[in-house]
């Protein structure tokens, strides 16, 4: 599944990241230990640079071991 982010949306995300409303909190996989940072996406997911946590789709898996979000915690 491809996610898109139309010119609106993007848009939106870059407005909110300058004034700091964008949750950019990085998440990591307790599985494999794999860190998501929102500033670089998931480009081989074809989830781009600047997509909170929050906002990954409901089926996103980990990259590297294919485990649910729901495996994440917030670092830090």
């Amino acid at each position: 599944m491809a996610f898109v982010v139309n010119n609106t949306l993007r848009k939106t995300l870059e407005k909110g990241m300058e004034k700091g409303e964008v949750n950019m909190t990085s998440y990591e996989c307790t599985v494999c230990g794999y860190v998501y940072e929102p500033e670089n996406g998931d480009p081989d997911g074809d989830i781009p640079a600047g997509t909170p946590f929050e906002d990954l789709p409901a089926d996103w898996t980990c990259p590297v071991c294919g485990a649910g979000k729901d495996v994440f915690e917030p670092v830090g």
